[in-house]
Parts: C-alpha cells; structure tokens; sequence
C-alpha cells in the first residue's frame, strides 16, 4: 500500500471570527493510500486549541508510515495513534479504500442508515450585534449557529433574533461566555429562539453547570473528545458535539454516538472549517444526529472537486466520487 500525504492551505470567502480569533484560510491535511490500483482518501484539520498543526499532522503520520504501507487495519490504527486529526485522516481514508474494494458504500460496511440530505446550520462568526445581525439576514435555511464569547453576548442574540425571528438558533461560545451572567443569561435566551448552547464556558471550568439548571440543551464540545469522555459529560451537559478531527475519525465517532445514545444525550454532529472531503464521513453520522453542523464548505471560496451540494439549509450525502 502506498501513502501519499499533502498539506492544504484554502482561503475563504470571508474571515471565521470565533472567541478565541480569526482566520482567513482553511488548513487541512488529506492521506491518500493506494493499493492495486484502488484509492481511498481522507483529510482532517489539525486543532490548535490542543496543540495541533499541519506540521505536527504530517510528522504523526510520517512516523508510522512504515506501518500503513504495511497493510494497516482501521482497528490498528485506533491503538497506533491518539485521537485526533492525524488518526481521523487515516481512519478516513482506510475507510473510503475498504468501501471501494469491497465495492459497498462506507454507510453499509458501517451498518449506518443509508444517508439522506439533511438540515445544517449555517454559522454566523463573532462580530458586534449590527454586523452579526446583517449577516444573519442572508443566512441560507431556518437554523442559524451563532459564535458568542464576551459582555455583548445578549445584544448580539437580540440583534440576530430581531433580523430573524422565524430562526432557530444554536449559540457556541467556544469557552467564551460571561461565567458570572450565564444562568441570567440562559432565561432570556430562551424566549429568543435559542435551541441548543455548546461548550459556554471553558472545558477546565464547566463544573458549575452542574448547579444550573437550564431551559436549554447545554452541549460539551471543548470539553468532548472521545466516548471515553460521555459518562463524565452527561452530569454536565444535555448534548454532545461530535467532530471526527477530536474523536480520530468515524471509527470511534460511531462508539461516541452511542455511548452519548446509552446516556441518555443528544447528539450533535459539527466540523472544523474545511471542505467537503472532511464533511463527508460525518454526515453519514450526521442521519443519527439530532443536529447538524456541516456548513465548512460554505466558508470555502473554492470546494474541492465533486463536493457536497447544499441548499436552503439542507446537505446533501457524499457522491461516490468524493468519498465513501
């Protein structure tokens, strides 16, 4: 088997603005492995909030590239490497090459559902309350994800709900919300639209939701990793977001979503900004779901080559010729 690996570097159509930054560029690295003729590729983005980079990536795999040329198995590549993105590229891509050969769609071999569109929210970034509420107003479909993360919290999510009060809205504070007003905030946010809150204060400091009682569903993501993680997270939190980059890929995404189910949690599946190959495993996930957040394409000014079609807040499954 032979291991191809490449770093990638996307613009976007606008910068991303979230509590802790911004950025312009999309960063991914993709593995492709090929063997008698047959390809399977996968790609994923490496997370700096735990100390990832493409370099990092790159090294992680390089370091058993003797052992993945050797004939590597999904289930050995689950104790070869942690999880994370440089697990969740190959487990991608060793899925995709086990789907071709056996000439079945990934969604069989994984005895998921077989896939449907389904509806994604669709991110407005961190910006004032003016600005976010402009931008709310070309927001394709019904179900907005707002990025959140300081003291005008409230009047950005006035300001958006004013703009479009039909909208469902999920907010992510990526660690970034006000500790000291959240259980005040949380009431009016409720009679706002407001659905579903992930990860509002930092992973490290989350254990004061364990005396807020909340009118909305609080999900774990900074906080989420892998199913290792779901019996501490359910005392906590009413939902889960599930990134295949966090968890190392579709293999164990699929224990998360289930053990989450067992706990008696909702599930979210989300993305990292990057285009449609990245997307493409988690949104067979994603028919599990009870929310979607795949839009990383929509951010992209280029996709790649026979990307996911999206329309009016619905995503559509993965053609053949793009993964799966």
């Amino acid at each position: 088997m032979k291991l191809i690996i490449q770093e990638h570097s996307r613009p976007l159509r606008t910068a991303f603005a979230i509590s802790r930054g911004s950025k312009t560029q999309a960063r991914t690295v993709t593995i492709e492995l090929e063997a008698h003729g047959i390809s399977g590729r996968g790609e994923c983005v490496p997370y700096g909030r735990y100390g990832e980079s493409c370099a990092s990536v790159v090294a992680q795999i390089e370091a058993c590239r003797k052992d993945i040329e050797g004939g590597l198995t999904r289930q050995d590549a689950q104790g070869l490497l942690p999880a994370g993105a440089a697990r969740c590229a190959l487990d991608c891509a060793l899925w995709d090459l086990e789907a071709k050969r056996a000439a079945k769609p990934v969604w069989k071999l994984a005895r998921l559902p077989e896939p449907e569109p389904v509806q994604t929210a669709v991110t407005v970034t961190l910006d004032t309350p003016e600005q976010m509420a402009q931008a709310a107003r070309s927001v394709p479909g019904n179900l907005l994800k707002l990025k959140f993360g300081g003291t005008d919290d409230l009047a950005r999510l006035e300001a958006v709900h004013t703009a479009r009060p039909e909208a469902r809205l999920i907010l992510d504070g990526n660690e970034g919300m006000d500790v000291g007003g959240f259980e005040a905030f949380l009431a009016r946010a409720a009679d706002l639209g407001v659905v579903l809150i992930e990860q509002p204060l930092p992973a490290n400091a989350d254990d004061v939701l364990l005396d807020i009682s909340s009118p909305i569903i609080l999900c774990a993501d900074e906080s989420a990793h892998t199913s290792g993680n779901i019996a501490e997270l359910a005392s906590k939190y009413g939902a889960v977001n599930i990134k295949l980059d966090k968890t190392g890929g579709l293999t164990e995404a699929i224990l998360m979503l289930q053990a989450a189910r067992a706990a008696n949690m909702n599930v979210m599946v989300g993305c990292m900004v990057a285009g449609s190959l990245s997307m493409a495993p988690a949104l067979l996930l994603a028919q599990l779901a009870d929310f979607v957040d795949l839009d990383g394409p929509l951010w992209l000014s280029e996709d790649v080559m026979h990307g996911l079609s999206y329309s009016d807040g619905l995503v559509s499954p993965p053609p053949p010729a793009l993964w799966g």
